[in-house]
């Protein structure tokens, strides 16, 4: 699953189709590009620490089909990681980051 979403990111970023939008970072006057993944990282680490300026901020970088889909990656890969840390499946990674009952793994 994790290679067959990370080439279809691939495709997509090479379509030029991501959804980039441009804003101009304080101070240089020329406007920064940024893609679906920085607006993913800077959106979840926000509603992290609770900001809702760079929520906010993060959300107007990219159209919100591509933050969606960035978001999704980004849960994707953050729930493969911690299996592979805790030597368990993603399925009961996930469960349990999100304080649900452990399922019954399918024989």
């Amino acid at each position: 699953m994790f290679d067959k979403a990370t080439a279809a990111v691939r495709r997509l970023l090479a379509s030029g189709r991501d959804g980039d939008r441009s804003s101009t970072p304080r101070g240089t006057g020329r406007p920064r590009q940024h893609n679906l993944f920085d607006a993913a990282a800077e959106y979840v680490s926000a509603c992290a620490e609770d900001d809702q300026q760079r929520i906010d901020e993060a959300s107007g970088w990219v159209s919100p089909e591509a933050l969606s889909f960035g978001v999704s990656e980004l849960a994707c890969r953050a729930v493969i990681a911690l299996a592979r840390e805790r030597n368990e499946s993603p399925r009961s990674v996930a469960r349990s980051l999100l304080g649900l009952p452990a399922a019954e793994e399918a024989a």
